[in-house]
């Protein structure tokens, strides 16, 4: 391309060049002829003036007066009737400009030059236009090399951005150019890297979320299975399958509820649904696994609440709160419930040490973690329950009180009560 703009530079030039500068040379050519011309007319005529002059007045006339007297440097021959003829200066030889002049007494004056002064003259003004078509065709060629690298450097570097987002790098290079039309490229490619990033980012956290919110659930499922197959007695195996079952139904609402949230995290699925049966669920679900660790979960406060959100996702913040309570936390996990304003509370605790100053502020953020976690738990329990219009809050550092707010639908009184189970 560089060299395609210095070509075509080039050539504009030449032709402009050919083109004023042969036209050029012809009139100079004729203008320099035409003016020793008319030099060497006039000075036959000046010459032809001053022999009449002198003739009328009775001097005398000779070739060092009139040459004194007429300026004349050129060689000039004067006829004058009865004297015969006068020269004055050495008659040039080869090619020559004659200009003639007479005079009312017979007076005949020829002045002659040398075309070869001429030829001098027209050959300094060609060398002076040759001089300038060189520094015009010098300076555009700088020019054309200066203008193919504005361009052609940054076509370079569009064509290194584009490779770069091809083989998976989308970091935008926010680089502009000073001309509109590769500027524009550039925004295009930036505002597709941003998208690709962002795409990139959001494929990364599924597959994040999606290793996190499965693993508790496959476990217990697995866990689940492995009661059927060591057990013959038929109850005992109808009962594990069936809560093997709603299990898998909530494998499922995780996965859909994860795949919505990474396109859209805002885009919800809120009903009114039973806080008390997730609240159930959550228990015994969470109980084998505290059993094993020597701990105990137990839960109180008001019973009857309904709340307006998406079940599958406030039993995943759930147990996310109660995992991080297991992982992190001490002695029992209380889960309680309560009523603020037109609010359905759910608050998580345990006796631990609780959250340490220094992250207080930043334990919902992802990879925030105050052990050895991957930090995604409280981050996408967050997102989960702020998607249906709800959120989750740190209450208290020490102990850990985790509080999941949701909108409350008001029951008659007499079916909500404080209840311990």
């Amino acid at each position: 391309m560089r060299r395609r703009l210095i070509t075509s530079t080039l050539s504009v030039v030449l032709v402009v060049i050919a083109v004023f500068g042969v036209s050029l040379v012809l009139v100079e050519t004729r203008t320099i002829t035409n003016s020793a011309q008319e030099t060497v007319d006039s000075d036959a005529v000046r010459l032809a003036s001053i022999v009449e002059n002198r003739l009328v007045g009775g001097e005398p006339v000779n070739p060092d007066i009139l040459a004194e007297q007429g300026d004349i440097t050129r060689y000039a021959r004067i006829v004058v009737p009865g004297q015969g003829a006068i020269e004055i200066g050495e008659r040039p030889s080869g090619s020559v400009i004659r200009g003639t002049a007479a005079g009312d007494r017979g007076i005949t004056v020829t002045v002659e030059e040398s075309r070869s002064s001429v030829n001098r003259e027209v050959g300094r003004s060609l060398l002076i236009i040759g001089a300038v078509a060189l520094l015009a065709v010098v300076a555009a060629v700088l020019l054309a090399v200066r203008q193919a690298n504005r361009l052609g450097s940054p076509l370079t570097d569009l064509a290194e951005t584009a490779e770069r987002l091809g083989s998976g790098d989308p970091r935008p290079r926010h680089r502009r150019y000073g001309v509109p039309e590769l500027d524009r490229v550039a925004d295009v490619l930036d505002a597709s890297a941003e998208r690709i990033a962002r795409m990139l980012t959001a494929e990364r956290r599924l597959a994040a979320d999606a290793s996190h919110q499965l693993r508790t659930p496959l476990t217990a499922l697995s866990m689940r299975l492995e009661e059927i197959t060591v057990t013959d007695d038929l109850a005992t195996v109808k009962e594990e399958a069936s809560v093997a079952l709603t299990q898998v139904e909530r494998l499922t609402d995780v996965v859909q509820r994860l795949l919505t949230n990474s396109r859209d995290p805002r885009t919800g699925s809120a009903v009114v649904f039973d806080l008390d049966e997730v609240v159930k669920q959550q228990l015994d679900e969470w109980r084998p696994a505290c059993r094993s660790a020597g701990r105990a979960i137990v839960c109180s406060g008001r019973q009857g609440m309904r709340a307006v959100g998406t079940p599958g996702a406030v039993a995943q913040v759930l147990a996310a709160l109660i995992e991080n309570s297991l992982m992190h936390g001490g002695g029992t996990i209380a889960v309680r419930t309560r009523v603020t304003g037109n609010q359905a509370v759910v608050e998580v605790t345990d006796e631990g040490p609780g959250v340490s100053s220094d992250l207080g502020a930043r334990i919902f953020e992802r990879t925030i973690s105050g052990r050895n976690s991957t930090g995604i738990g409280l981050a996408v329990a967050r997102d989960l329950a702020e998607a249906d219009g709800g959120r989750l809050e740190l209450l208290q550092q020490h102990p850990p009180v985790f509080a999941l707010f949701l909108s409350r639908v008001a029951r008659k009184r007499k079916d909500e009560k404080p209840t311990v189970r």
